[in-house]
């Protein structure tokens, strides 16, 4: 049966093609052909899906309607303007949950925070703040980052750097969060970062999970279902991961709680070295008002784990890529961290401590201008409860999504100005030399409104503490002629990774 209809994707693309190469539009913007919409133009440019939004938005002003084959309900308004994420994210919160149509695309992602709306989404919110901003949670981020930068990074960076090896620091980045992820969330650490760099089932299928969800945004309801019931395609890989992350997370919860059981410690809260999410759940359940069964607790690791893993993961590779492609801005950040050294101190091996850091302003321009170009999640997608016109005067209904490119507004001149696709950390930096403030429907990389993420203080330590260490003991060159280029998934990764050579700075 599956060899008979083969994949519908390529099917799909197929016909796209067929329509394309017989009729090409002269203007360069998507053709609205009967039958099929503008689905063939979407699957011609899904391979650069993002450079293809930023295409089309700069010739219509920022906003600009797809339209999807007939009886599909597949209409889609996308749009790089803040008036209109401002409108959807704040000012009309309510009209814009995530809703049924986000869950069932989702729908691995259970319960969990990203998924849920109302008082479901409201006391897991209200929970989770308090879990992150607790001090002994803060206690367990900062000896875990350290430790993982000293004795896991820096030895394979060593390795490497010695041997003359080329490595894939999105591979790196992808293992060191991983790793910090999963002690922060469960309490164990899978060892995923060393010298032998093993597999790592539970990240494989979190990148086949992801690339499935994407191809759920681009294919109609009807045909990714198809594919599920038949077991083919990329829903026979989500279905496949999903048990991977299923069984993972379902190891880790039942060892702890078989160690809490034993555990007095555990049970009252007295470790002063931090206590982990997962631990702090179970210890909380009663007290959170939250029934913190084996089914929500696999939601919550499992949203957690992506929000730390790939979110962090993503937006060090592309730094770092930009780093090492402007030599200026690798010598500023090298002086910024110099001039926190005693003189003793100059020119020597060096790690950082994570509150030396939050002083420097440079670095926290440069991670911010990184993210506002290459944010990890480069789009999101909302849907209205009752229809209502964006302040960009496109008209949507319940039966229509709205896209937010995040790549694409990171790159709008009416944006950023006219410099907008230029890696310029001082945007970032006021004339007093303080950061500068930009509302967060403009950056929208920690989302915006309600819904704002509440991990950016956990990013920003896990980031400056690689980043540091990197740019002051390391210089990092890019494989000549390794090509650079996004990914299609719902987080924006490189396709070919970020292959590169490591030399040490100071002996």
């Amino acid at each position: 049966m599956a060899m008979l209809l083969g994949y519908t994707e390529i099917f799909i693309a197929f016909v796209c093609f067929f329509y394309i190469w017989c009729f090409k539009n002269i203007n360069g913007m998507p053709w609205n052909w009967p039958l099929v919409g503008m689905l063939p133009s979407l699957f011609c440019h899904v391979h650069r899906i993002h450079d293809r939004c930023v295409d089309v938005f700069e010739r219509v002003g920022g906003t600009f309607l797809l339209k999807g084959p007939w009886f599909t309900d597949m209409d889609i308004v996308g749009t790089a303007d803040p008036a209109n994420v401002h409108f959807i994210m704040s000012a009309n919160f309510t009209n814009f949950p995530k809703g049924t149509e986000f869950k069932k695309i989702f729908d691995v992602l259970g319960d969990g925070i990203f998924n849920t709306d109302d008082d479901l989404w409201k006391s897991q919110r209200k929970q989770a703040r308090a879990l992150l901003t607790h001090e002994r949670f803060r206690k367990c981020l900062i000896k875990t980052s350290s430790m993982k930068v000293e004795n896991a990074l820096i030895p394979v960076l060593e390795h490497v750097s010695k041997q003359g090896l080329v490595v894939d620091l999105q591979d790196l980045f992808q293992r060191f969060t991983f790793d910090t992820t999963c002690i922060l969330v469960t309490g164990y650490d899978p060892g995923c970062l060393s010298i032998e760099l093993p597999d790592v089932p539970f990240s494989k299928a979190m990148d086949e999970v992801e690339e499935a969800i994407f191809m759920r945004h681009c294919l109609p309801e009807s045909l990714w279902k198809l594919e599920q019931k038949l077991g083919i395609g990329h829903e026979k890989k989500l279905s496949q991961a999903w048990r991977v992350l299923d069984d993972v997370i379902g190891k880790y919860v039942t060892r702890k709680r078989e160690e809490m059981s034993k555990s007095t410690k555990c049970i009252h809260g007295d470790d002063e070295e931090g206590l982990d999410l997962l631990t702090s759940y179970i210890n909380g359940d009663e007290s959170m008002g939250l029934e913190c069964d084996d089914n929500f607790l696999r939601d919550t690791i499992l949203n957690f784990m992506i929000a730390g893993r790939d979110t962090t993961s993503s937006a060090l590779t592309w730094f770092m890529w930009l780093v090492s492609q402007h030599p200026e801005v690798e010598k500023k950040i090298r002086e910024e961290l110099n001039s926190i050294l005693s003189p003793k101190e100059a020119g020597q091996w060096r790690l950082f401590k994570v509150d030396e850091l939050k002083s420097l302003v440079y670095l926290h321009g440069a991670l911010c201008e990184s993210l506002r170009l290459y944010p990890p999640v480069p789009f999101q997608h909302k849907a209205p409860v009752q229809a209502v016109t964006l302040p960009s005067g496109h008209y949507v209904h319940p039966k229509m999504k709205v896209m937010f490119s995040l790549y694409a507004m990171g790159r709008m001149e009416f944006v950023w100005g006219k410099d907008a696709k230029e890696f310029k950390p001082e945007r970032w930096i006021t004339d007093r030399g303080t950061i500068k403030y930009e509302p967060s429907y403009k950056f929208l990389a920690f989302n915006a409104g309600p819904r704002t993420c509440l991990g950016k203080e956990v990013a920003f330590t896990q980031l400056k503490s690689v980043a540091a260490a990197m740019i002051h003991n390391y210089h990092v060159q890019v494989v000549e002629g390794h090509p650079i280029t996004p990914n299609v998934s719902v987080i924006l990764y490189m396709k070919q990774g970020l292959k590169v050579r490591v030399t040490k700075k100071w002996d």
